[in-house]
């Protein structure tokens, strides 16, 4: 791998197989996914050096631990966090962080699937670090990668997007209108800090320039949607004194609600770098704050005069933005470039990472020529509802920030401050979906999509706060321990596995029972394995868990066919690759009768 730092235009490559816009965490996940695979790309960042005082995003949930994980990069991203899982793992509501002044209001316990220990609903669990840590160790990653070209210092203009390509008719939204094959040679102006440029011509290009993106300019889009009322202001500073001063419980976050400076507080390490954001600023007054201004707003959100070392303020305004269409003709949109959530929750940039894992096995199986014409088309028909979702439920947490609990009466002494408090906790049940949402980051599911092939049975309820594992398909495979440290999702490879219940193959090997899709799989080139599994640790049989003896799973972890006919699992191999529809009722499966297992498992063992 290169990375090269403000290079001059002829050093630049000519043409490049895919190029990627943006090298923040998105652009640069998604390089090494595709290096993982196989593709070589390029990334232009325009930014030399990663910013340590603009650390935003500081949420990783456990779906993006996981997404790490299968680049094995989760222990390194852990090993950098300044704030280890064991130190704190919940968010409190409370009236302040000194004195007796500070009544803990109400906690909400593992928020953001926090979990000391092995955790249950996937090999990993959250972790809380800042961004700019995260980028330096996907850089590092980066730095290592044969064939992951990072170029810094300078920036994309422009894409010539190939119109004579695009496909008949209007796209559903969110659809990406793609060609039957990548177009060779879109055309990409780059340029750099002094104005020089360079034309690049690339058969893919990938919009992750953030919410100013010039990728998306150049496909004509504009994100669509609104914006919060008022502003907000984060603040990093540093304090020795802090840290001893606070008579709460440790916490990720202490959302305080006692005075007229509302907001959050929290650990950006455990020395003394401190995070606060004030919610529920003007607009006119989130502009450049002085710095007497901002210390002032740390003493009255914390509630003592502590020392306040302002490192940066940066005020921003919460925006719930999508784009209509994720990309048409060979040029992509993932990430801030598609959309915009409002902070709340954390999904922002969760969202973004699971963008960049959806498109990436797509690019690569169309790069290797095994996708089929709807791989790369089902991209924004899969990723758009999941950010509409996740936008819809951060903007209904923002309707009930730190600012909307505020009362003075929560920090007086006696009855009154007593019944003011009480109201506090039952007021404050309204904020479980903001920390407790695993429905929202396990939950979600590709059920409509093209690359999967229904089974009639019914599919759990969405629910931010409650996720129910299911193996429907388009959704997310279940999680199961196999042993004390080994996850069932170890045995997923970078391509298409057929995992079946080895109980219920009766002893018969599994590539045997499931021959056809073998046969399927040569017969188009695309890459599957065929596993058998056993039972979990705790003795539940993989049938049970999946609601059928086998399950067809993408690249991407999520289940696109389950069933017991190994003809049906071949022809949902050819859906799930993007070669069209199947059979109706290629399942075979009614899930909800388990006693009509052993009939179904005998009729597929020769």
């Amino acid at each position: 791998m290169a990375t090269l730092h403000s290079s001059s235009p002829e050093e630049l490559p000519e043409e490049v197989q895919v190029l990627i816009s943006g090298g923040g965490p998105s652009g640069l996940f998604l390089s090494l996914d595709l290096a993982s695979r196989g593709i070589p790309s390029v990334v232009i960042e325009p930014r030399t050096t990663v910013d340590p005082a603009r650390p935003r995003a500081k949420t990783t949930n456990a779906r993006t631990m996981t997404h790490l994980r299968r680049l094995g990069l989760a222990d390194a991203l852990r090993a950098a966090a300044p704030l280890p899982v064991d130190y704190a793992q919940d968010v409190t509501f409370c009236t302040g962080l000194t004195g007796t002044a500070a009544h803990e209001l109400r906690t909400f316990k593992h928020a953001f699937q926090l979990m000391p220990g092995r955790y249950g609903p996937q090999p990993e669990c959250g972790q809380q670090v800042p961004q700019p840590v995260l980028e330096e160790v996907l850089r590092a990653a980066v730095s290592e990668a044969p064939l992951v070209t990072l170029l810094t210092g300078w920036h994309v203009e422009d894409v010539a997007v190939h119109p004579e390509t695009a496909l008949a008719g209007t796209p559903m939204p969110g659809a990406a209108v793609v060609p039957e094959s990548p177009v060779p040679g879109t055309a990409v102006v780059v340029a750099d800090g002094a104005g020089r440029t360079r034309t690049i011509a690339a058969d893919l290009v990938i919009g992750a320039d953030g919410g100013s993106s010039a990728v998306r300019r150049s496909l004509g889009l504009r994100l669509e949607g609104g914006s919060a009322a008022l502003s907000n202001i984060s603040i990093m500073f540093r304090s020795k004194d802090l840290g001893s001063a606070i008579t709460l419980p440790p916490a990720v976050q202490y959302w305080v609600v006692g005075g007229e400076t509302a907001g959050m507080v929290g650990r950006m390490d455990l020395a003394d770098t401190w995070w606060a954001i004030i919610q529920g600023v003007d607009a006119e007054g989130a502009g450049a704050l002085e710095i007497d201004a901002a210390v002032a707003m740390v003493h009255e959100l914390v509630g003592a005069e502590v020392d306040v070392d302002v490192v940066a303020t940066d005020p921003w305004t919460a925006r719930m933005l999508l784009a209509p269409s994720y990309g048409r003709d060979g040029v992509f949109l993932v990430g801030d470039a598609a959309h915009l959530n409002p902070p709340w929750g954390g999904h922002g940039f969760n969202t973004c990472i699971g963008d960049a894992a959806n498109l990436a096995w797509k690019i690569a199986a169309s790069l290797a020529g095994w996708g089929g014409p709807e791989l790369l088309a089902s991209y924004g028909l899969e990723r758009r509802p999941v950010a509409a979702r996740t936008i819809l439920d951060a903007a209904n947490n923002g309707e009930a920030l730190a600012y909307h609990f505020a009362d003075p009466a929560l920090r007086r002494a006696g009855d009154d401050g007593l019944r003011a408090r009480q109201a506090a906790y039952q007021a404050l049940a309204v904020k479980q979906s903001e920390f407790d949402s695993l429905g929202l980051v396990l939950g979600y599911s590709y059920g409509d999509s093209p690359l999967v092939v229904p089974d009639g049975s019914p599919v759990p309820a969405e629910d931010p706060i409650r996720y129910v594992a299911s193996a429907s398909p388009g959704a997310l495979l279940p999680h199961a321990w196999l042993d004390d440290s080994t996850s069932v999702y170890s045995l997923l490879g970078q391509h298409f596995t057929l995992l079946a219940d080895a109980a219920a193959l009766g002893g018969v090997p599994g590539v045997q029972v499931f021959a056809p899709v073998l046969e399927a799989a040569e017969r188009r080139g695309i890459p599957v394995t065929v596993t058998a599994v056993g039972p979990s640790d705790d003795g539940t049989p993989m049938a049970d868990l999946w609601g059928a003896d086998a399950v067809l799973v993408r690249p991407d972890q999520h289940v696109a066919w389950r069933g017991s006919v190994p003809e049906a699992a071949a022809a949902a191999l050819s859906v799930a690759a993007g070669w069209g529809s199947a059979p109706e009722h290629s399942s075979q499966l009614n899930p909800t009768q388990h006693n009509e297992r052993d009939s179904r498992v005998s009729a597929v063992i020769p």
